[in-house]
């Protein structure tokens, strides 16, 4: 299916995943700019009180903001399929401090409990709004870092 176009519209909209879509640049910037939008809904499910659900989407931001560096750092413009966060950030050019890999280790964890409803319930007891609010203002530290090296 090479794009699909619609009377009312008379452009082609092409699938993200097909050559040559985007540019380079478009597609570090579509990664960087659902990050953003991810990042917000963080905030919303803190505020509600839904710390597990925000620590998950918090895991969806760092995915995307390396999946950006990714493309930005190699050949293809299509990311690895997978939610690794130390897998992805040893795909690209970036130095991880000690703290940046430890924060990210620690993160991945929490990408398991919107995917696995069993190991989710575990979760639940370990995302306490204090233990959430402490680690919310680590992973903002390291987006900020990951935005200002794309």
């Amino acid at each position: 299916m090479a794009g699909m176009s619609t009377p009312e519209n008379k452009f082609t909209l092409l699938p993200l995943h097909q050559k040559d879509a985007m540019t380079k640049s478009e597609y570090v910037n579509y990664w960087a700019t659902i990050a953003d939008k991810d990042w917000i809904a963080v905030g919303h499910l803190f505020e509600k009180g839904d710390y597990l659900h925000s620590l998950f989407f918090a895991h969806l931001v760092l995915e995307k903001m390396l999946k950006a560096h990714f493309v930005k750092d190699n050949i293809s413009d299509f990311p690895p399929k997978t939610h690794n966060l130390l897998f992805l950030v040893s795909q690209t050019t970036l130095s991880p401090t000690v703290n940046h890999l430890r924060l990210l280790s620690q993160v991945n964890q929490f990408q398991l409990d919107g995917r696995y409803p069993d190991y989710g319930l575990n979760m639940f007891k370990i995302a306490s709004k204090s233990y959430t609010e402490s680690l919310l203002a680590e992973i903002e530290e390291i987006k900020i870092w990951l935005a200002s090296n794309l």
